[in-house]
């Protein structure tokens, strides 16, 4: 299989950056964050171009940035919380091992405060994330060939039980 070795998907917030870091050290290969590959193209925040522009354009750069990575990259690649909503970008990932990060609201809270730099959530963040979840939770799915629960877990745990449930072995 070309591409990643493997995709994370999940919630904003949920650890895909960190334990992408920690995966692609332990299966020593590199990591690569679609959501790093839009700032650095369009040199800006992302929270600055859904303001700008709106949710619509960042999800057309969102859609190419993830078909460019699958493509390209070949470590851990960590997906933004909203790029499973493409249709295309979820029939890319069928060729790929995706693990789905979970964590329910409380641990949302806890980890973000739900008050940091988030456009999708500046009102009610906590109203406003479970209804993102509602609307996302059955497409991770969807897309996941593991699903691996991030609550009350630690970075290193997690990424354990990532390499567990895809049964990589460390490098």
């Amino acid at each position: 299989m070309s591409g990643p070795r493997l995709v994370l998907v999940g919630p904003m917030g949920v650890g895909k950056s960190t334990v992408g870091r920690l995966l692609a050290e332990r299966l020593d290969t590199g990591f690569r964050d679609t959501d790093d590959d839009i700032v650095a193209a369009e040199g800006r925040a992302i929270s600055e171009i859904f303001v700008d522009e709106g949710e619509e354009r960042f999800r057309a750069l969102e859609k190419a940035a993830v078909a460019t990575a699958l493509a390209e990259h070949e470590g851990v690649l960590a997906l933004g919380g909203g790029a499973i909503l493409d249709a295309d970008t979820r029939a890319l990932l069928a060729r790929h091992r995706v693990v789905y990060l979970s964590m329910d609201v409380e641990e949302a809270v806890r980890r973000t405060g739900l008050n940091v730099a988030r456009p999708l959530l500046a009102v009610n963040p906590r109203k406003q994330w479970r209804e993102l979840m509602e609307a996302r939770r059955h497409l991770y799915e969807e897309v996941a060939t593991a699903v691996v629960t991030t609550d009350g877990r630690t970075p290193d745990e997690v990424t354990r039980a990532a390499l567990d449930a895809l049964e990589l072995k460390k490098a």
